[in-house]
């Protein structure tokens, strides 16, 4: 339920002479209204914010970091132990963390190994993952895969861009062919009317029999019949519409003496940025679909080699120089050290080997749709070449047979004037033309509706709107 209407009168639109104080929507505009202001086409450029803030959050992983660890415990006068432990870590790239580290100890109840100088004792040094974490290791990992998701938003946004403007494009063709179909029976009404007071009068003349009136009438009444149908679908279709049309995030309604452009293919070609592509200009490479699921293909990669190293043994390496004087650069040497060694190695790997299977898994699964979707879209794009071409044949015939129906309602109305035809004849004539016009119509829809699933199958986002 809409809790505001704005109306589309306060939008920027020309004047049409079709219809005295009508506004045209133009195809073009409409379509840089639904990708400035739609919700969904807003949500999309938020995609690539998110891929910025997992690519930030990834590189917290190297921020250097502080740690200070302060204990102390004073217990019937006796002073148990105060102790104060300050670590400064830099975390790099290949595994290689830097630390220096400020230890302080004293009370009646400290262990041995935490008699400290005086003013402390300092260290600085490296610890390094020789093994397991070498080569690949949770953060490197992580910070890789950040940049793939990073890459792979900016395709999602296209994508997600291209389906609300392919699906607003529809709305507006159905809106456009709604309204051609109510103009037809306007125009016909507006026929039969005039028919029937010109049948009427004569009938009272005496030139014609009385019931000719009668079968004009009907004419007329089928006219308007077919008339409010054709208003109310009008109607539906505008408001479909409507649900594309947003203004600073309030939702818009079109008022009734809001038309569409009677004639915008060439509005379509240019706007939809299909103008001028040719079957062989097309490339798959550059398809946001293909490369989305490439930056995916890419992450998978990363999560395989990390579950792969993670087979290796973890074997750890620390080495710290000590000394109680950091202001002396000569005081640190070899001699005073503080290091060690880790070593851990699960004896069945059965986690690890399983992790890597499922990551092997994930990989070929992400292949094959990849593969798959390429060869969609290759086929998608050539059958909509193909139809496109098909229409280079079908829109001159349904032009000319209209034409063909017009001339024969043209012919008949004549014979009527000279007493040489019948109301039944013209009424039938134009039953058919009726027909014919409507078909036109349902044949350009196709058309345009063609060029918008060409639009959607290269994923173009426009960026002339």
């Amino acid at each position: 339920m809409r809790h505001y209407l704005v109306y589309l009168a306060f939008l920027t639109l020309t004047f049409s002479n079709a219809q005295q104080d009508s506004l045209v929507l133009g195809f073009n505009e409409y379509l840089g209204y639904v990708k400035k202001y739609h919700p969904v086409a807003k949500q999309a450029q938020l995609t690539i914010s998110i891929g910025q803030a997992n690519l930030m959050k990834a590189r917290g992983g190297f921020d250097p970091k502080i740690e200070v660890d302060y204990d102390r415990k004073r217990f019937s006068g006796d002073e148990y132990w105060d102790r104060l432990n300050a670590t400064f870590k830099i975390p790099t790239y290949y595994g290689i963390e830097i630390k220096g580290q400020f230890e302080q100890a004293e009370g009646d109840f400290i262990n041995r190994d935490e008699s400290f100088p005086a003013d402390g004792l300092y260290s600085a040094g490296v610890s390094v993952a020789l093994a397991r974490g070498s080569w690949i290791n949770e953060r490197m990992a992580t910070l890789r895969k950040a940049k793939f998701f990073r890459e792979q938003t900016k395709a999602d946004q296209d994508l997600l861009v291209n389906e609300v403007l392919y699906n607003a494009s529809l709305a507006y063709f159905e809106w456009l062919m709604a309204y051609n179909e109510a103009e037809i029976f306007r125009n016909f009404l507006g026929n039969a009317t005039q028919r029937f007071e010109g049948i009427r009068k004569s009938a009272l003349a005496g030139d014609i029999a009385i019931i000719d009136t009668v079968e004009a009438k009907i004419a007329v009444q089928n006219r308007e019949l077919s008339l409010v149908q054709a208003r109310v679908k009008l109607m539906q279709k505008t408001l479909e519409l409507s649900n594309f049309l947003w203004i600073d995030e309030v939702p818009v309604e079109l008022q009734p003496n809001v038309i569409p452009d009677p004639d915008p293919q060439r509005d379509i070609d240019v706007t939809l940025e299909i103008d001028g592509k040719p079957l062989d200009s097309f490339t798959i490479e550059n398809h946001p679909k293909l490369r989305s699921l490439g930056f995916k293909i890419d992450g998978l990669l990363v999560d395989k080699r990390l579950k792969a190293n993670k087979l290796l043994p973890q074997v750890d390496l620390e080495y710290n120089f000590l000394t109680d004087a950091p202001d002396q650069i000569n005081s640190f040497n070899t001699q005073e050290y503080k290091g060690g060694i880790k070593f851990y190695f699960p004896l069945f790997l059965r986690k690890e080997r399983g992790d890597l299977k499922l990551a092997k898994f994930k990989l070929q699964d992400a292949e094959f749709e990849r593969d798959n979707t390429e060869l969609e879209i290759q086929n998608e794009v050539l059958a909509i070449y193909r139809e496109l071409d098909s229409f280079n044949e079908q829109n001159p015939l349904i032009d000319n047979i209209v034409f063909d129906y017009r001339t024969l309602l043209s012919a008949e109305e004549r014979k009527f004037s000279f007493g040489e035809s019948s109301i039944f004849l013209i009424n039938a004539r134009e039953s058919t033309l009726i027909d014919a016009e409507l078909k036109q119509i349902e044949v350009k829809n196709k058309f345009f509706t063609t060029k918008a699933k060409l639009f959607k199958s290269l994923a173009i986002n426009p960026e002339n709107l």
